[in-house]
């Protein structure tokens, strides 16, 4: 198994990624992958926020989708609340990565 690929927790989080990627790539010092990580988010959610797409081709696209006031209920009381209008964050994920998380490659020794 690939050292990028699933491990046994279900969750990835910053620090594992710039680990992984630090073994991956040993030719590199760990705190020049953790700044190329925060440079990319950091850049990505700047984009985000100035309302621009990202597409990095072969994983996915994220844009912001606007979600319009709508009329909730407080859960613990029930009375009715006006829900404020807001841009979210969306995640289209590309067919590559479509391909590979919904047909997984198949093990040969198992034929």
């Amino acid at each position: 198994m690939d050292d990028l690929e699933r491990s046994d927790s279900s969750t990835i989080t910053r620090s594992e990624l710039v680990e992984r990627l630090a073994q991956a790539f040993p030719q590199l010092l760990p705190r020049d992958v953790e700044l190329a990580v925060k440079t990319l988010l950091d850049t990505m959610s700047q984009a985000l926020a100035e309302g621009k797409r990202i597409e990095l081709r072969g994983f996915g696209s994220f844009v912001m989708h606007h979600r319009p006031p709508r009329q909730g209920r407080n859960p613990k009381s029930g009375e009715a609340v006006m829900v404020p209008a807001k841009h979210v964050p969306h995640f289209k994920p590309g067919k590559e990565l479509r391909e590979r998380v919904d047909f997984p490659k198949k093990d040969d020794s198992k034929e």
